[in-house]
C-alpha cells in the first residue's frame, strides 16, 4: 500500500468540481493534499474544499488574491470558514497585511505568490519590472516576512538560495514539478520532485503528471516514492 506524503499536493486543475473528486477518490490513500485554483473557485470550489476536508485531508486554495485590502481583508476571513489549509495572495505588502488580518483566530496558513513560474526574465521585462526574476523573487520573500505571512510560492529555481538565506521556518510551496522526462508544457522554471526537494522547497504542486496520467493513482505513487528518500 502507497503512503500519502504531505509534501506532495495533487493539482485539481480539472474542468469540474465532478472530476475532481473523482481524481481524489481514484488517488485514495496515496496523497492527503490537494490544491483547488480559480478554475474550479466559481463551480463550487469552496464546497469541494469542505468536502475533502471531511476526510481528513488538506487542501491548498490557490486563489491568488489581489484586490483593495479592505476587500482582501473580507474574502480572506469568508475563505477561513471553509477549513482550508493553505491560501495564496499576491505578495504585495498591503495585500498580505490584509490577508494576515482576515484569518486572524483561524489556522489558515498564508503563501506569498513571487513569480509565477510561468515567467521569466524576458516576459518580467515586457510586463514592466526592472527586476529579473531571481531578485523579484527574493524582494518579495522579504516583503512577505515583514507583513507576517506563513511561506512563500516560488519556482525550484529560488527555492536553494531562499531557504539559505531565510531560514528553515518559511514554507516554500514550488509549482512546475516535472518527474524527470515529462513534457514541460507552459512552465519556464521547473524541477524534478526530488531535486526540489533538496534544493529546499517544503511542498511541491503537481498538475498535469498527476491530473492528466492515464492512472493517476500509480503517478502519484511514483513521485512519493521518488521523495521518500529526500
Amino acid at each position: 500500500m502507497s503512503h500519502a506524503d504531505s509534501r506532495l499536493i495533487v493539482a485539481l486543475d480539472l474542468p469540474t468540481t465532478d472530476a475532481a473528486w473523482a481524481l481524489v477518490e481514484s488517488i485514495g490513500d496515496t496523497a492527503n493534499f490537494y490544491k483547488i485554483g480559480l478554475q474550479l473557485f466559481p463551480m463550487g470550489g469552496m464546497e469541494l474544499c469542505r468536502k475533502i476536508k471531511a476526510t481528513g485531508k488538506q487542501v491548498f486554495l490557490d486563489f491568488k488574491l489581489h484586490d483593495i485590502p479592505a476587500t482582501v481583508e473580507k474574502a480572506t476571513r469568508s475563505i477561513t470558514t471553509g477549513g482550508a489549509d493553505l491560501l495564496t495572495i499576491h505578495a504585495e505588502p498591503a495585500v498580505m497585511r490584509a490577508a494576515v488580518a482576515g484569518r486572524e483566530g483561524s489556522n489558515l496558513k498564508l503563501l506569498g505568490v513571487t513569480v509565477m513560474t510561468c515567467y521569466d526574465d524576458a516576459m518580467l521585462a515586457e510586463m514592466g519590472y526592472a527586476y529579473g526574476a531571481r531578485d523579484l523573487v527574493l524582494r518579495r520573500v522579504e516583503q512577505s516576512l515583514e507583513a507576517g505571512v506563513d511561506g512563500i510560492v516560488a519556482s525550484a529555481h529560488e527555492a536553494k538560495e531562499i531557504r539559505e538565506r531565510f531560514g528553515d521556518e518559511l514554507l516554500i510551496v514550488t509549482p512546475g514539478i516535472r518527474p524527470a522526462g515529462a513534457d514541460v508544457g507552459d512552465q519556464k522554471r521547473v524541477a524534478t520532485p526530488a531535486s526540489a526537494l533538496a534544493d529546499g522547497a517544503s511542498h511541491l504542486v503537481v498538475g498535469r503528471p498527476i491530473n492528466a496520467a492515464p492512472d493517476p493513482e500509480a503517478a502519484a505513487a511514483a513521485i512519493v516514492s521518488e521523495i521518500a528518500s529526500v
